[in-house]
């Protein structure tokens, strides 16, 4: 498993989880989970006395029967990761849904509310011992609200860039999937080492933009992204398309926890842990997405 990037993955429950050997379903087990392959299913007083009660053919039958998949052993698939997951993008959509029919100053409010709920949420989530769905949904709906109202000033300001914005996220998402199903980009160590460094100097570079933008030592509402041009090129854009970039080797990761989970055998419940982490990743690539097209937008 890719260690050192959504922390949401990299919890030790989701974790210990992955790391732990599968249960399997093995030949010779009998209907109470007794016995393993190669072992003699113990007599248990109601078990065995059925077994009297069958012909030959009749128990012969019942060990040829294939061994139970990881849906009815309780165990994480894939399936699972893909219905959770949908349903933390329809509760965004439903809080983003929600910005469009209240007044502006109305939505700006909520995406405050979201942005705040939303990160409280986010921790609560990510070091919760056993993951909660309410709670991760509503966390869902709250991001929800964030991006709703973002979406809503920048449209505004940039006509048409909610949409270009969707459209891009969406298409690095299938992009991402598509080249990690295929095993051309894998979380190496060496990609990990440039993912962690990346990750620090973004980092930094968001907190000094954002303390300059809140004290008015800059006055363009994105900051040192706009205000500082290398080769008449805002440095918001190369800032941008590394922020993107990261974004898209977090999925990466993400689908390698994911992956693990799934061959580890890890317990279903952990399919919301997953579907949270996806929703929180994606949540930051619009975000990334959404402001260097306005950057782009700003600059013609």
């Amino acid at each position: 498993m890719a260690l050192g990037g959504n922390p949401i993955f990299n919890g030790k429950n989701f974790r210990g989880a992955t790391q732990a050997p599968p249960v399997p379903q093995a030949y010779g087990q009998n209907r109470y989970g007794q016995g393993g392959y190669g072992q003699t299913p113990v007599m248990d007083a109601p078990g065995w006395a059925a077994q009297q009660n069958m012909t030959q053919d009749q128990l012969q039958q019942m060990y040829n029967r294939p061994a139970a998949g990881p849906a009815e052993t309780g165990r994480m698939t894939y399936d699972d990761v893909i219905v959770r997951t949908a349903a933390c993008l329809g509760a965004v959509m439903a809080g983003a849904a929600v910005t469009l029919f209240v007044s502006m100053p109305l939505a700006s409010m909520l995406m405050i509310v979201g942005a705040l709920g939303g990160f409280v949420l986010a921790l609560v989530n990510t070091f919760k011992k056993q993951p909660s769905p309410a709670l991760i949904l509503a966390y869902a709906g709250l991001e929800g609200l964030f991006l709703g109202g973002l979406t809503r000033i920048l449209d505004g300001m940039f006509p048409g860039v909610g949409l270009q914005a969707v459209i891009g996220t969406l298409s690095v998402f299938a992009v991402t999937l598509l080249l990690f199903r295929s095993g051309k980009v894998r979380a190496t160590p060496k990609a990990m080492r440039f993912f962690m460094i990346a990750m620090i100097g973004y980092a930094v570079f968001a907190l000094v933009n954002m303390v300059m933008v809140w004290t008015g030592a800059v006055q363009s509402p994105f900051g040192l992204s706009t205000s500082i041009q290398i080769f008449g090129i805002p440095l918001g854009v190369f800032i941008g398309i590394l922020a993107i970039g990261l974004a898209a080797f977090s999925l990466i990761m993400d689908f390698t926890s994911i992956e693990a989970g799934v061959r580890a055998g890890a317990p279903e419940r952990f399919s919301w842990t997953a579907a949270f982490g996806l929703t929180v990743t994606l949540v930051w690539l619009y975000v990334e997405i959404i402001r260097l097209l306005s950057i782009l937008r700003g600059e013609e």
